[in-house]
């Protein structure tokens, strides 16, 4: 738990116990009736606003990667989807909180943070993924508008979301320094939401189009060709939270692991006492510690260091979400069966975690990252 970590202030650990409190008494209870995700998530959508938490997702000021963490790995204890809810707030929203002209930002920002817009971040194309630099959507110049023409994927909330953050090519030079950042309402004639994509773990995500799509020249997210950067820097930022959010789920997964070995009886003694299933437990309680203690160090180091913490957030993300994958894993083995029932929370942790090795970032992707920044500074 958060005191036991040397990282934090005490507004933080204040965070932490409203979060709990929230989360057990607003999340907990509907997550086992998550039924309609796209209603699902307006409805945490709706109690995270109520409950004033938007706001350290959405970066009306400094975003405090701290508390990011802290409500992330708390609400995906319970919820998947209402991290999800919580996070995209932010991720939809942070390029236009660095960049955007004045009046944008103002306008985006006030909604998201008070739940009154849903955001979007459109990063990836059916060619594009890990490869930002090669995406093909195209804003071309037309007087007073940019004219957007494209197709994107695996876009979180699309088809709930009140604005999406887009990139898009508005030159052809070197791929990254080509790629451009625009605020795109989803009421804007010629964009659409074409797919709504079924994934393994409930998650309202989809497919968008852009045809022939005007958009005010002012909703350029500063200037052409600063997309690439700012794409990175949102990645860089919300990099470690991924972490925390698969903490969460990993703690949850330990609980879940620890409550029913020492319930459950075989071979005439509880399977907490026989020695493979400790071994189990030694093993999954110590990565989450090491795994807890890599998010939050590079969330600390993120809000009073100067400068990106790249490498730092990398190993948070990477580390994280695989010792969570394996923390899971364990746990389903320690609960036998009954872990493989569908609806069961070790069933719901399974397939929710696996995402998290995938998006923002590969874990491959991490590595490359990891090894880059350590032979540029070595």
């Amino acid at each position: 738990m958060i005191e036991q970590l040397p990282f934090f202030t005490p507004d933080h650990r204040n965070l932490a116990k409203v979060v709990a409190d929230f989360t057990a008494s607003e999340i907990e209870p509907l997550a086992a009736a998550e039924t309609d995700v796209e209603a699902s998530a307006r409805r945490f959508l709706n109690l995270l606003a109520q409950a004033d938490l938007l706001r350290y997702s959405v970066a009306t000021n400094q975003l405090d990667v701290r508390s990011l963490c802290l409500i992330r790995e708390t609400l995906s204890y319970s919820s998947s989807l209402a991290d999800l809810a919580f996070v995209m707030q932010g991720l939809g929203t942070y390029a236009i909180s660095r960049a955007a002209a004045e009046h944008i930002r103002d306008f985006w920002l006030e909604r998201a943070s008070s739940g009154r817009a849903i955001a979007a971040f459109a990063l990836t194309e059916p060619e594009a993924g890990s490869d930002v630099g090669s995406l093909q959507t195209s804003a071309q110049k037309d007087g007073d508008a940019y004219v957007l023409n494209g197709h994107k994927r695996f876009i979180s909330n699309a088809g709930i979301a009140d604005f999406y953050t887009v990139f898009a090519r508005t030159g052809s030079n070197e791929k990254g320094r080509a790629i451009s950042a625009f605020v795109v309402g989803a009421k804007m004639p010629g964009f659409s939401v074409v797919q709504r994509t079924p994934l393994m773990s409930p998650h309202p995500i989809g497919e968008i189009e852009l045809n022939n799509c005007r958009v005010p020249a002012d909703n350029l997210i500063g200037n052409e060709g600063d997309g690439f950067g700012l794409a990175m820097e949102t990645l860089d930022t919300f990099r470690a939270s991924v972490g925390a959010a698969a903490c969460g789920m990993a703690r949850r997964a330990v609980d879940e692991a620890v409550h029913y070995s020492t319930n459950r009886k075989q071979f005439g003694k509880l399977l907490a006492e026989h020695q493979l299933v400790q071994e189990k437990l030694a093993d999954m309680i110590t990565e989450l510690d090491a795994a807890r203690l890599l998010v939050y160090r590079a969330a600390y180091l993120k809000d009073t260091s100067q400068g990106r913490q790249t490498r730092e957030a990398s190993e948070a993300k990477l580390f994280a979400t695989e010792a969570a994958w394996r923390i899971i894993d364990s746990a389903l083995q320690i609960h036998g069966g009954a872990g493989l029932v569908q609806g069961s929370v070790i069933e719901h942790l399974y397939r929710d975690v696996r995402a998290l090795r995938i998006y923002e970032g590969t874990s491959e992707i991490q590595k490359l990252i990891i090894a880059n920044q350590l032979l540029k500074n070595s």
